[in-house]
């Protein structure tokens, strides 16, 4: 177990805005942007920002199959990890822990 004492931020927009398999965008005290989703009833944070082209992934498409594709270019990355699952970008998402907690919506950006 690690002990982790980074501090969560509150999201300013409740978790039941969230709708399944919708895509919101909102922005933290620090003035950055969150695109959030649900997928399979599970919440997602990740920088509403393609790391291909700075577009913002808020816009983009969230299929069925949990692929997040930016609808500039065509990237698609992992919902849940991040990860690239077809170009033009090598780069991974830049994600976030997402907490509920009681309806509120807390970040902290993952390791």
């Amino acid at each position: 177990m690690t002990d982790d004492t980074r501090p969560f931020v509150a999201v300013p927009l409740p978790a039941a805005a969230i709708d399944e398999g919708e895509l919101v965008t909102t922005t933290l005290p620090s003035g950055m942007k969150l695109c959030l989703g649900r997928h399979q009833g599970a919440l997602f944070a990740v920088k509403d920002e393609c790391p291909h082209a700075e577009f913002p992934l808020s816009e983009g498409t969230l299929y069925p199959s949990g692929e997040l594709e930016c609808c500039w270019h065509g990237a698609r990355f992992d919902c849940r990890t991040g990860a690239v699952r077809g170009g033009p970008t090598d780069l991974p998402l830049v994600r976030f822990e997402i907490e509920d907690r009681d309806g509120s919506l807390w970040v902290r950006r993952a390791i």
